[in-house]
């Protein structure tokens, strides 16, 4: 489990992965192209800046599914069950021309498709990962309308994108001190007798 910081490391790591994973053939044909985590305000002021990009977008997070039932105990120093979160992402490929964008496209899948999960050694430090962390990275399903949407809400007009989940980020619940409560007092006093 992880604190507060993991929809950022996850973000970060999905990309610093990436980079780091880009070839040296890629690298010498598209010298310019970066990696990078964007937010709904650099979608609508800062696209034109990035020349040749692959940006990673955050437009949904959602509860787990499947671990949302899970009963959480009512004692606040015995209560650990995480929150569980699908991280729902935009990839977009922001290239000049129709070569660039296609190429970068068929690389991102490629390496997404056999690197299909984040470990903690994957994973950016400072969300204090543990080593039974692994947030598998697997291609979304979105609708054509949704997709739509997404693009209707950001100033650039639609380019190449296609949807990853990132699942499933499991952040701790806030850190209680273990110490049990005091409940009651009870003080004695004994005499002490001093002997000659």
């Amino acid at each position: 489990m992880a604190n507060h910081h993991a929809i950022t490391s996850v973000g970060e790591s999905l990309v610093t992965y990436l980079q780091n994973a880009f070839p040296a053939d890629m690298r010498a044909a598209f010298p310019d192209c970066q990696f990078l985590v964007v937010s709904s305000n650099e979608m609508n002021t800062k696209f034109e800046d990035w020349g040749t990009a692959v940006t990673l977008y955050l437009h949904r997070v959602a509860v787990d599914p499947y671990l949302r039932n899970v009963s959480v105990d009512t004692d606040p120093v015995r209560s650990h069950v995480p929150v569980s979160l699908d991280l729902h992402y935009l990839l977009t490929i922001w290239a000049p021309n129709a070569l660039a964008e296609h190429t970068i496209l068929g690389w991102v899948v490629r390496e997404l498709y056999t690197h299909q999960a984040l470990s903690q050694s994957d994973l950016i430090p400072g969300a204090d990962w543990t080593p039974d962390d692994v947030i598998q990275v697997i291609p979304g399903e979105i609708s054509n309308e949704d997709m739509m949407r997404i693009w209707d809400a950001v100033e650039p007009p639609y380019h190449l994108s296609l949807s990853y989940i990132a699942r499933v980020v499991r952040i701790s619940p806030k850190t209680v001190d273990p110490s049990l409560p005091v409940v009651a007092r009870r003080l004695y006093v004994d005499e002490i007798v001093e002997t000659p």
